[in-house]
C-alpha cells in the first residue's frame, strides 16, 4: 500500500528513480474472481518505465500463470517478494516464510521464469529468518540464475527495528562472485538519500540500491539535490503541502473506488512534519476523510502561513 499507481505517478513527475517497483500483489488473488480490483495495483504509465511488477505467494503454478499475465501487461521485469514479515503474507506461503523453504523458493523462481522467459526475474529477501542464514539461504537463490537479488540487510525477526547491517550485503556479493554469476546484487535498508545509497553500494560492492521508506513524504528524493525545491523554508513547506494535495487527488481519482482513503494518511505523517504548526495540521488531516477536506485544511494553513510571514516582514 505504498508504491501504488498514484504515488508512482507523483514520484515519476517530481524525481524519477532508475527503476520503479509496484507494490506487491498476491498471485493467488490475481487468479481469483477478485483479480479486477487487484489489477489496479498494476496500472502504470509509459513515463514510469522501466517498471517491475512485484508479486508474492506460495504456489509455483500460480506464479507461472501470473508471470504470463505480467508479460502480456508489458512490464519490464518481475520481482518476487521473499522478505516481507507480514503474518498474512506468510500465511499465504509468501514473503519471509520462504526463507525456511529454499526448495519451494527455487521452484517458484523457476516457474516464474518459465511463465515469462523474456523478462528478467528478481527476488527481494532478507539475510535470514530468526538468525543470519546467508550461507544456507542465498546460494539456493543464486543457483537459479536470477537477474537480480535485493538484500534487505536484516533478518525477518528484526523487522525494521534494528539498524541494517550492510556488511551482509558484501557477503552476498562475495557468494555471487565466487560462483561467477551475472546476478545484480542490490542493497536495501536504512537508505535515506541517493548520495548515502551510492556510498553504501560502493563500500560494500553492491550493483545498486533499493530505497523503500526513504521516499515517504519526499517525491524529490531522486532529484540532483534530493530536497524539496524552494528558495526559502516557507516556500519548501508550501510546495510540499501542494504536492501532498495533488497526491491525494490522484489517489482518489485512480484508486478511490477500490482502496480505503485511510491508506493516504500514512503519507500525511511523512509529508507534514518538522515545521511550526505541523503537529496540529497533521492531527486535523488524520481526522479528515475526503479530498475536499484535505485541500481546504491545507489552503487555510497556507493562507495563515503567508499572512504570518508578511506580518513578520
Amino acid at each position: 500500500d505504498v508504491t501504488d499507481a498514484a504515488f508512482r505517478r507523483i514520484i515519476t513527475k517530481y524525481g524519477k528513480p532508475d527503476v520503479l517497483w509496484t507494490e506487491f500483489v498476491a498471485v493467488d488473488g490475481l487468479l481469483s474472481p477478485g483479480r479486477k480490483v487487484l489489477l489496479r495495483d498494476f496500472m502504470y504509465t509509459e513515463m514510469e518505465r522501466p517498471i517491475v511488477a512485484q508479486i508474492f505467494g506460495g504456489n509455483p503454478d500460480h506464479y507461472r500463470e501470473v508471470a504470463r499475465m505480467l508479460a502480456e501487461l508489458g512490464f519490464d521485469g518481475i520481482d518476487i517478494n521473499m522478505g516481507c514479515p507480514d503474518k498474512n503474507v506468510e500465511k499465504q506461503g509468501g514473503g519471509a516464510s520462504l526463507i525456511k523453504d529454499p526448495k519451494r523458493a527455487q521452484a517458484i523462481i523457476r516457474a516464474t521464469m518459465e511463465g515469462a522467459p523474456n523478462l528478467p526475474v528478481s527476488v527481494k529477501t532478507r539475510v535470514g529468518y530468526n538468525a543470519i542464514h546467508i550461507d544456507s539461504w542465498i546460494p539456493a537463490l543464486l543457483d537459479t540464475g536470477l537477474a537480480a537479488l535485493t538484500i534487505h540487510a536484516r533478518t525477518r525477526k528484526e523487522m525494521s527495528l534494528v539498524p541494517a547491517r550492510w556488511e551482509h550485503v558484501a557477503e552476498v556479493v562475495k557468494l555471487r562472485d565466487a560462483r561467477s554469476l551475472q546476478t545484480k546484487i542490490i542493497g536495501n535498508g536504512d537508505v535515506r538519500s541517493v548520495v548515502e545509497g551510492r556510498a553504501l553500494a560502493q563500500l560494500h560492492g553492491a550493483d545498486g540500491v533499493m530505497i523503500g521508506r526513504g521516499i515517504f513524504g519526499n517525491p524529490w528524493l531522486f532529484t540532483s539535490s534530493g530536497e524539496v525545491p524552494g528558495e526559502t523554508e516557507r516556500e519548501r513547506i508550501v510546495t510540499k503541502l501542494r504536492v501532498m494535495v495533488e497526491h491525494t487527488k490522484l489517489y482518489v481519482e485512480l484508486l478511490g473506488d477500490v482502496k480505503n482513503f485511510a491508506i493516504m494518511k500514512k503519507h500525511y505523517k511523512a509529508y507534514v512534519n518538522g515545521f511550526d504548526g505541523a503537529k496540529e495540521l497533521r492531527v486535523a488531516l488524520m481526522e479528515s476523510d475526503s479530498v475536499n477536506e484535505i485541500e481546504s485544511l491545507v489552503n487555510s494553513f497556507v493562507a495563515d502561513f503567508k499572512s504570518a510571514s508578511d506580518h513578520h516582514v
